[in-house]
């Protein structure tokens, strides 16, 4: 037997434009008898009501997930910005230790120590706390200049500091009689950053100690200077006219009667000495480096000269100076121009400067080690 089947007819909806997604569509009831699914084979039953609980527990998921939206990314930037796994991080560079604190605390201590006596020993407190017993009296020496030489750290945050000071020695009746310079190695305990001589390296309050008196040592071993570049003697000749460019630069330079663009090649940026200390000029000797015994054609343009010049210059009270100035001359438009004032004189590569023979057998101050001595406790 056949079964009879139903006649479906759909409910009537009121189809309404929701502004948000839940509001919920209600329905109207059929005349007729609505349509009930009857199971699949599945065993699953499919209603209306059932749909509609589904399509609300979907709303407020996709609800959910727009409302965190922005914690996840603010969570996913956090972890993207951290240090990545594995990645080693730089390490900063040590800062070298520097040897000015403890070089300018040695030549305080030196200075204070020459000025020292009998009954002022607490004047080295500041600079040395072992026990200190002076038989001289205060005032016999003193230092009217003094300055390092040398300074080496013997190990981290300690330091053999050399000074060099010019001493004069004082009598009894006020009579004062120049000792000459003397030099003083003093051992010098720094503590602190690696910035004022210690061994930290950050930031810390920085120290100082002498670990003993001074030790008064030979001076350093003189040297021969090598041999200087400029081989052609040139003389005081106004007929050479490198000569007359170096005697009308220097005089301009020195006593600003002229302009100095007018013996300067163009681009050069020198500038007179203001106020002008001399108030004439004498050249008294050049020497330079183009060989030849007579240079009064000027080169080729861009020829480079090198000059060693000796002048007198006259200072205002008419009393000569003597002094020396390396310069560097080019040739342009058939004259010579100086392009600058050199740092130094220039001597050849091939010849080192060499330790002149001591009289007496000395240790050099530069490199010495100061004997041991007991640390402040």
């Amino acid at each position: 037997m056949k079964r009879a089947h139903r006649q479906r007819k759909p409910a009537k909806k009121h189809v309404i434009e929701a502004e948000a997604w839940d509001e919920e569509v209600e329905e109207e009831p059929s005349e007729t008898e609505a349509y009930e699914p009857e199971p699949d084979e599945t065993g699953w039953t499919t209603s209306t009501a059932k749909m509609a609980g589904l399509s609300r527990l979907v709303r407020v998921g996709v609800w959910a997930l727009v409302a965190s939206g922005p914690v996840l990314g603010v969570l996913a930037f956090l972890g993207s910005s951290g240090p990545a796994q594995g990645v080693t991080k730089p390490v900063a560079a040590a800062t070298p230790a520097s040897p000015v604190g403890p070089a300018g605390f040695a030549e305080l201590f030196v200075s204070a120590y020459l000025q020292a006596g009998q009954g002022s020993e607490r004047d080295l407190a500041p600079y040395y706390s072992g026990s200190v017993a002076l038989a001289v009296k205060p005032g016999t020496r003193t230092a009217t200049q003094s300055t390092v030489i040398a300074s080496r750290e013997v190990q981290p945050g300690y330091w053999s500091v050399t000074v060099a000071a010019d001493v004069t020695a004082h009598d009894d009746k006020g009579k004062s009689k120049r000792l000459g310079v003397q030099y003083f190695r003093v051992g010098i305990q720094a503590t602190g950053p690696a910035g004022a001589g210690g061994t930290e390296q950050g930031p810390a309050t920085a120290g100082y100690a002498a670990t003993s008196l001074p030790a008064q040592v030979a001076a350093p071993t003189a040297l021969k200077p090598g041999g200087l570049a400029y081989e052609t003697e040139r003389g005081a000749s106004s007929a050479d006219p490198s000569v007359e460019t170096a005697r009308g630069f220097l005089a301009a330079y020195l006593t600003g009667t002229t302009e100095l663009d007018r013996y300067t090649s163009p681009g050069t940026r020198l500038q007179p000495i203001n106020p002008a200390p001399y108030a004439a000029v004498k050249v008294t000797g050049v020497q330079d480096d183009l060989s030849g015994s007579g240079q009064q054609k000027v080169p080729a343009d861009g020829t480079v000269l090198h000059q060693l010049v000796q002048i007198d210059a006259t200072d205002q009270a008419g009393s000569p100076v003597a002094l020396s100035y390396a310069l560097t001359l080019k040739s342009r438009a058939g004259r010579w121009e100086v392009s600058s004032v050199d740092d130094a004189p220039a001597i050849r590569a091939s010849s080192p400067p060499s330790a002149a023979p001591p009289t007496t057998p000395s240790p050099d101050a530069a490199t010495a080690t100061p004997s041991p001595s007991p640390s402040n406790s």
